[in-house]
């Protein structure tokens, strides 16, 4: 019987490393064998398969948006079911001396128990009788409590890690359209004072996303987490700011080089590192999202702008080498997340999210 304290024992150190790990540790594990990752690259799989289910596009969006709240009530109920079985399990291998109102001390009994002291319903047809019962009885009604803090704790925390995220990807609309594409925010700027008012832009983006990388690295879950509207995602946002910042570096505004190579740095950065956490290999994009002829149409559109494309070869090149840094890496963010990706010359589809009632 001693077996099935051992395994008991197991199964409450797994789930609460685990929970410390998932909901308080704020950096990255790259541990392979965790519950929640593998909880979680499971049901995810899952759950992308079952998409085709749904015939609309609105149905299958709705569908994928439930993952990430829903996902998070699932694994807090796993953790919390192991820790009772884990208990349990304890206790029937120790044989722990009970009160039961029958006299039973089957493993029905001893779980009974256990949910009974993790969640302090005041049940009391069933209790231990002797210290050594007792006192494995305190530890678990103690665990029970600080679980439901850390659950009551995580989730503001989390949800507000959300919100700020989506308000940024919000403010994309009225400049880059949704989805947010480069060009379009270009063309829109250049309008007026161009330079002058995506400086401030740049320096926003760049605290984004480092916010970005520090809360997806410190809580998973929220990347599962879509955004409101259909055509907006994080994955699109994180893009628009890497084309954007490219399109700066091989222009011939090079007041803004400097902020925009900052920009890019830490947009790369988090776009890399997250494409780790989530353990994908960089893939090239499904198509080239800039041909010969998209280039073309590329200088015409930003000619006698604040952001013209300097001539020649090299610029080509450089404009090639910068993308290659990070389309990969999108690319694999956008497969696994099914957060589609624009092509990097909009193809006139992209307005603004205000406007589609109009």
């Amino acid at each position: 019987m001693i077996g099935f304290s051992i395994l008991g024992i197991s199964i409450i150190l797994v789930v609460l490393v685990d929970a410390f790990e998932t909901v308080i540790l704020p950096r990255r594990v790259n541990r392979r064998l965790r519950l929640a990752r593998i909880f979680y690259r499971t049901f995810w799989r899952l759950w992308r398969k079952e998409k085709r289910l749904f015939i609309s596009i609105s149905s299958t969006k709705d569908y994928l948006g439930f993952f990430g709240p829903l996902s998070l009530i699932i694994l807090i109920s796993i953790w919390a079911l192991a820790l009772i079985l884990g208990f349990a399990l304890v206790n029937f291998g120790f044989q722990t001396d009970i009160f039961s109102p029958h006299g039973v001390r089957d493993f029905i009994t001893y779980a009974y128990l256990s949910g009974g002291t993790f969640f302090p319903v005041g049940l009391a047809d069933t209790y231990p009788l002797q210290v050594p019962g007792k006192i494995l009885a305190i530890m678990e009604s103690g665990i029970g409590f600080a679980f439901l803090a850390m659950v009551i704790g995580y989730l503001p925390v989390l949800y507000q890690a959300f919100s700020r995220r989506e308000v940024n990807i919000n403010l994309l609309d009225s400049h880059a359209g949704s989805p947010p594409s480069a060009i379009y925010l270009l063309q829109q700027l250049s309008k007026g004072s161009g330079a002058e008012e995506l400086k401030p832009q740049l320096v926003n983006w760049e605290k984004w996303c480092a916010e970005l990388l520090e809360t997806h690295i410190s809580y998973p879950v929220l990347a599962y987490y879509r955004s409101q509207h259909d055509d907006q995602s994080w994955v699109a946002a994180l893009l628009m700011i890497l084309d954007t910042s490219t399109l700066v570096l091989v222009s011939e505004n090079h007041l803004l080089h400097s902020l925009a190579k900052s920009t890019f740095a830490i947009a790369r950065h988090a776009a890399v590192d997250l494409t780790e956490v989530f353990r994908l290999t960089p893939q090239p994009p499904l198509r080239d999202r800039m041909l010969k002829l998209d280039l073309i149409s590329l200088r015409k559109l930003l000619k006698d702008s604040d952001f013209s494309l300097k001539e020649g070869v090299k610029t080509e090149e450089k404009l090639i080498y910068l993308r290659t840094l990070y389309e990969p890496y999108i690319q694999s963010l956008s497969n696994f997340f099914l957060m589609p990706i624009t092509p990097f010359v909009s193809d006139g589809k992209v307005q603004e999210a205000w406007r589609k009632n109009i």
